[in-house]
């Protein structure tokens, strides 16, 4: 058994589809559950949908889901011949569950409508996808996951009960595998016990992947991007940017913290815990090896290379000269929290505090005001937070010629430099 991920890059277009076929085929007679991201931009496209609806904009609203539905029937034209029929009556069924929303007036938080909207876009790409493999003769069974993973009600990051989304792939997963090789799914959704659809938060469906690989105690995992590996860094911002053949699981949890956009922390864990290598390889050139991500001891890595651009750093001192001491610093803490805020460097001074994000102007302008309640508050923006792992002095000196060092961290295997 097998978990694959395919994610919304891989089926963002007619020829994309057609692609996974090719990959398939390599995996003749394999037992696979395959996870599959909303096709392209359409999640972008479904959150403008709820914009409008939540401003009462309705005609708006439908006529933004209209849109999204004509491209997704275009690309079932596109695809699909003799198995047309049936998936453009799947399609217009989960049309239907959102235009019904649509036509009404919102009466509840913006998340929950989020979430109701926003999961079509899983259900509307699978749909095509399972159809397009039935038709080129790679039999798959479709389901609906939000009737597999149970989740609690905190809309837009909704936990999984383990519980019975366990007794769920037991009872009605497993039995699928004696009669089909291949089980097709979504991720990054699931539903609450009354049935309202829920999302999962970031890098949702890298997770819903991991959370089957879990449950069904998968030999591997395996995400397919459009890279070719994991990198050392962001080739779009390193042309020089090599990939990394073997890491382990701490290592990717590193990276992640710091920034890097490979695999989620929450993405790991159900892995890490069952001892399920994850691979990473490219939908575009399958061929190539990737990168295997174990919980083995991994030597010789070379720089790992994050740089986040657009930082925002407060400094906030105290008014009397007073230490800022735990007191003041669970109370900005208590801020950040509440401000669903995660800051990406902080540091710690006799009367000041340091704390650099990403820059989401509306929320820091809000933690900057409470702040200022009991701190004085400073702020810097436009700024750079390079981090390098297994670095040395060549590579730092490099990245940062000609730049001003706002403050600096290090430790043995990592340097953290804020820039200007």
């Amino acid at each position: 058994m097998k978990v694959f991920k395919f994610g919304g890059a891989s089926v963002n277009s007619v020829e994309r589809v057609q692609n996974l076929v090719d990959i398939l085929q390599n995996y003749n007679g394999e037992k696979l559950l395959i996870v599959v991201s909303a096709m392209g931009k359409t999640t972008n496209a479904l959150e403008k949908v709820v914009n409008a609806f939540y401003e009462s904009k309705n005609a708006e609203a439908l006529e933004l889901f209209a849109t999204i539905k004509r491209q997704h029937l275009n690309t079932a034209k596109y695809l699909l011949v003799s198995h047309f029929l049936s998936c453009e009556n799947q399609l217009r069924d989960f049309f239907t569950e959102a235009e019904w929303l649509l036509h009404d007036k919102p009466v509840k938080d913006y998340d929950y409508y989020y979430d109701q909207l926003v999961c079509t876009g899983e259900l509307f790409s699978t749909c095509i996808v399972s159809h397009f493999l039935n038709e080129k003769g790679i039999s798959n069974k479709w389901i609906d996951v939000r009737d597999v993973f149970r989740t609690d009600d905190d809309f837009r990051d909704a936990d999984i009960d383990w519980e019975i989304t366990t007794a769920n792939v037991r009872d009605n997963i497993n039995p699928l595998f004696a009669e089909n090789n291949i089980v097709l799914t979504q991720g990054f959704i699931g539903a609450t016990d009354e049935n309202e659809s829920t999302t999962l938060g970031r890098e949702g469906s890298d997770f819903s992947a991991a959370v089957f690989a879990n449950l069904l105690d998968a030999e591997s995992l395996t995400i397919w991007k459009d890279v070719e590996s994991v990198m050392n860094a962001d080739p779009k911002q390193f042309s020089d940017a090599i990939p990394i053949p073997v890491l382990n699981f701490n290592e990717v949890i590193e990276m992640a913290y710091y920034g890097a956009q490979i695999i989620h922390p929450k993405t790991i864990k159900p892995l890490q815990n069952k001892n399920i290598p994850l691979f990473v390889k490219s939908f575009i050139d399958p061929e190539l090896a990737g990168t295997i991500i174990h919980n083995k001891v991994v030597h010789q890595l070379p720089p790992i290379i994050v740089l986040k651009e657009n930082q925002v750093m407060l400094q906030m001192s105290s008014r009397d000269f007073s230490f800022i001491g735990e007191h003041y610093i669970g109370r900005l803490y208590q801020l950040f929290e509440s401000l669903h805020l995660k800051p990406n460097l902080t540091q710690n001074g006799a009367i000041s505090f340091l704390c650099v994000f990403d820059d989401r102007t509306e929320k820091l302008e809000k933690l900057a005001l409470d702040a200022s309640a009991f701190l004085d508050v400073q702020v810097m923006r436009n700024l750079s937070l390079l981090t390098i792992r297994h670095f040395h002095k060549e590579i730092f000196e490099k990245l940062t010629i000609d730049k001003k060092i706002l403050l600096r961290q290090q430790t043995q295997t990592t340097i953290q430099v804020l820039m200007q």
